[in-house]
């Protein structure tokens, strides 16, 4: 694949988890004075390390021309090679602070985000011979990923520089609690992550690891974003793309959508997160019952989060009952 646009490289790397609507995660390879800035990393599998080893040889390069590693965000097709990448090259690793956090659990010591994810479950009404089979979903990609902790921890505002390029942290949180964007305002690319992509939503869902009210703290930064003059966003999945504006307003009308579904789906009776989940539509058109397991415990946060916005906003009552929380119209 050529530069997408003057120094920066776009590399494909494929996506190994079966359950998976993509089909690969984009990373991105920026030139500098001293090294290469590699935004992203892919899963760490045989197959992603070919695939970034042969392009690095393919424009005269080696790992040890990396210098620099940002994580957008610690979700393995992000963040698992990163550790890998970094032992050969010699590189330092940067991510937001908040991601640093959610190493440990999330790939090492998984017990206690496991136990939290039950409950969670429990209390969005998954039924307790659901439960186990949602919460263990995800159970397995660890292996994908060779956990490191990062030599710089970012925030909102700190810029990264590769001697050619310089780049505007952007705390974009919602997809997850650390994600960030990067920002050239020179040549007016932005590199999106997961938090703008061109052609579906991420997943904005409560979880233990979330940040409070996450869909309204990400519909918050996306208005952030439209701040932003940019020529050229370089999202985490699908092709880069131009306009962002217009995409920006199709999530926003996307989420209000959904919001609305939501609350018919309610009606004027009580419901909890599972009973709504089930009933609302999830991609193209699939039934609740052909919805993998991961996906169905993604719909069930998801579905959580629009709740918990609209609780915050005061269009909805919560009401906890029997150690299940309950929503509904006020």
């Amino acid at each position: 694949m050529p530069e997408i646009t003057p120094g920066i490289h776009w590399i494909r790397m494929p996506i190994s988890f079966e359950e998976s609507t993509l089909s690969h995660i984009n990373i991105y390879l920026i030139e500098g004075s001293k090294g290469y800035l590699l935004v992203d990393s892919g899963w760490n599998t045989d197959k992603s390390f070919a695939t970034l080893h042969n392009y690095l040889l393919k424009i005269g390069a080696d790992f040890e021309d990396i210098s620099q590693i940002v994580v957008t965000h610690v979700h393995p097709d992000h963040y698992g090679m990163a550790g890998r990448i970094k032992k050969l090259s010699g590189a330092t690793v940067a991510m937001h602070y908040i991601e640093k956090g959610f190493i440990e659990p999330r790939y090492i010591s998984m017990e206690e985000l496991l136990m939290q994810t039950d409950r969670l479950l429990i209390a969005s009404g998954v039924p307790r011979e659901d439960a186990e089979k949602l919460r263990d979903a995800t159970v397995g990609l660890e292996q994908y990923t060779v956990p490191t902790l990062p030599d710089i921890t970012l925030h909102d505002g700190e810029t990264i520089t590769t001697g050619k390029f310089t780049f505007r942290v952007i705390w974009t949180p919602g997809h997850s609690s650390g994600h960030i964007c990067l920002y050239e305002p020179l040549k007016k690319v932005l590199i999106s992550g997961d938090h703008i992509l061109p052609n579906i939503t991420p997943n904005v869902s409560v979880n233990p690891q979330s940040i409070e009210n996450p869909l309204g703290r990400y519909l918050k930064s996306l208005e952030e974003i439209r701040k932003l003059e940019v020529k050229l966003t370089l999202p985490g999945h699908d092709r880069p793309f131009a306009p962002l504006v217009p995409r920006i307003d199709e999530i926003i009308r996307h989420h209000e959508h959904r919001n609305e579904e939501i609350m018919i789906v309610i009606g004027q009776k009580t419901k909890n997160p599972y009973q709504i989940a089930q009933k609302i539509s999830w991609g193209d058109h699939n039934k609740w019952g052909d919805l993998p397991a991961f996906h169905q415990r993604m719909a069930v946060f998801e579905t959580l989060a629009h709740l918990e916005m609209m609780a915050a906003e005061n269009r909805l009552d919560k009401l906890p009952r029997g150690g299940i929380i309950y929503y509904g119209q006020k």
